[in-house]
């Protein structure tokens, strides 16, 4: 499943580099704080990649960015611990670019749709009302 957010960087923690069997790899920490209904939320994420640390690099302190991230979840002896894995960054306010298989439709006309206005037609009445007639033995 994959999510979006759009916060304020609160706090870059220290990247992290390492050797494994499958080869070297980076990953670095950072606080995203974010509106939660009338209070905000902070929560960590996890850039992990050269390319992710990197990118998480452009930003500093304070910015504004939406991010796009999984969530996914490991036990270890007997407790679960959540980790919250960015795949994309961007500057907040910006459009997420559309998958490119879904080519955009045109758009003819730019201005939106005036909403229908419930108040403009008078509620009926008893005289809009079907009255009861012999040739309509309908039971409803």
């Amino acid at each position: 499943m994959a999510l979006e957010l759009e916060g304020t960087l609160r706090h870059k923690l220290a990247s992290q580099q390492g050797t494994s069997a499958r080869g070297a790899w980076a990953k670095q920490e950072f606080i995203l704080e974010f509106p939660d209904g009338n209070y905000t939320a902070q929560a960590c994420f996890n850039a992990f990649g050269q390319d992710k640390v990197a990118e998480l690099d452009k930003y500093q302190i304070g910015d504004r960015i939406k991010i796009s991230f999984n969530i996914r979840s490991r036990e270890y002896n007997g407790r679960w611990y959540n980790d919250l894995q960015i795949w994309r960054i961007a500057p907040a306010g910006q459009p997420t670019a559309a998958p490119a298989a879904a080519p955009a439709a045109p758009q003819v006309n730019a201005a939106p749709a005036p909403a229908p206005a419930f108040d403009e037609a008078p509620a009926p009445t008893l005289d809009d009302m079907p009255g009861d007639s012999p040739e309509e033995d309908l039971p409803f």
